[in-house]
């Protein structure tokens, strides 16, 4: 009985939790993907998740390797495709080596309780993703700098000890890039979560490997989930960091091993990215992007001023965004609806990602939905 009480006022508190989220605007559902549906909120940006190599790899994979892989990496979970898949990240990425994560997510947050207290400062940008932020949250001796500020930066590094210096190539919410070159010039070591750049940005789409050495920036977080359409992620650097995440890195260690299939679809999304194909699908990716900007700035509509694939309209308002996202599904359009706590008070916005798969058509039937919804908004009087 007692614990039945509990339960029921524990219940009742998060009811009542929700219903707050309800009324601030911010209660998120799950939305099923359906296929007559526009899609402009995948990350996916050259497509490679429908590729036929990719596809016809996890097929083989699966066939060969089964559809796990059965333990942790340090059991039995450790497979051909996924020794291959690490020197194929070394190799292309310039670095000494590579451990694969089930994700982005992990391997951020695992990577940074791991190593954090080997420094005496650690400092991240702003507006860097939640897993960094949950990496370093039971440390003390950690910072935030204003974003992309190098000089604020370099204001909060500590003078003659091992300081950590953590951003992202290009950032989530804004799709704007850092200041990589001028970061790695300060007195720290530099860590780039490449999520949204790896296979689009840089030559044979490196990303940020292509632009910092090993010895400008020891770490690198690739992700396989955006521009390399698979699942899954890798810390990339040096062989010592490494072998001590795989020796000390909780996540890495206690979490069943991604499945060989699913290493053999990833090492052949790169070598398409690496291809002539991978080029040409990226110079695709600039020709979309270029052209839903240019249709928005002649239809006036309020897209922000960076050249990445993560296109912004700022809205203001939760309710103004929740009008805009509404109306644009009516119309059998998908973009993201972003609101706080995800970005700051009074920038809510649709997060629209452009892709090398989207057709001209696709960009024009997007373009003509945001006017339709501004228009109707506006009539409604629907304010930030």
């Amino acid at each position: 009985m007692i614990r039945n009480a509990f339960i029921m006022q524990i219940t009742h508190e998060l009811s009542a939790q929700l219903e707050q989220l309800r009324q601030q605007h911010r209660y998120r559902t799950l939305v099923q993907r359906q296929a007559q549906h526009l899609q402009f909120d995948s990350n996916d940006y050259l497509g490679l998740s429908m590729h036929p190599r990719v596809k016809a790899a996890y097929a083989e994979g699966v066939q060969q390797y089964g559809a796990s892989s059965g333990a942790s990496p340090l059991v039995s979970g450790y497979q051909a495709p996924h020794a291959y898949l690490r020197q194929q990240l070394a190799q292309w990425l310039e670095r000494e080596d590579a451990l694969l994560f089930s994700s982005g997510f992990a391997a951020n947050q695992s990577t940074l309780q791991t190593l954090g207290s080997q420094y005496q400062r650690i400092v991240l940008d702003k507006l860097s993703h939640a897993s960094l932020i949950d990496g370093v949250r039971h440390f003390k001796h950690w910072k935030r700098f204003r974003h992309n500020d190098v000089a604020h930066a370099q204001e909060l590094l500590l003078p003659n000890v091992a300081n950590l210096l953590v951003t992202e190539s290009v950032f989530s919410m804004d799709g704007d890039h850092a200041p990589l070159n001028q970061l790695a010039e300060l007195p720290a070591d530099v860590w780039i979560d490449d999520a949204h750049s790896i296979g689009i940005s840089g030559e044979s789409g490196r990303g940020a490997g292509a632009t910092l050495s090993a010895a400008q920036a020891p770490l690198l977080t690739i992700t396989f989930g955006k521009g390399l359409g698979v699942m899954g992620a890798a810390i990339v650097g040096s062989s010592v960091m490494t072998d001590y995440l795989m020796n000390q890195a909780r996540d890495f260690i206690y979490s069943t091993a991604m499945p060989a299939a699913q290493a053999q679809a990833v090492s052949a999304s790169i070598n398409v990215v690496q291809s002539a194909e991978g080029e040409s699908l990226r110079q695709r990716l600039r020709d979309n992007i270029q052209y839903f900007r240019e249709q928005c700035v002649a239809q006036g509509l309020p897209i922000g001023a960076n050249q990445h694939a993560i296109q912004t309209l700022i809205l203001g308002s939760e309710e103004r965004v929740i009008a805009w996202g509404q109306s644009l599904r009516a119309l059998n359009i998908y973009c993201g609806i972003i609101r706080p706590p995800t970005v700051p008070q009074g920038s809510s916005r649709l997060r629209i990602t452009v892709t090398a798969a989207h057709s001209t058509a696709d960009i024009d039937a997007l373009v003509t939905a945001l006017i339709i919804t501004r228009d109707l908004v506006e009539k409604a009087n629907v304010t930030a």
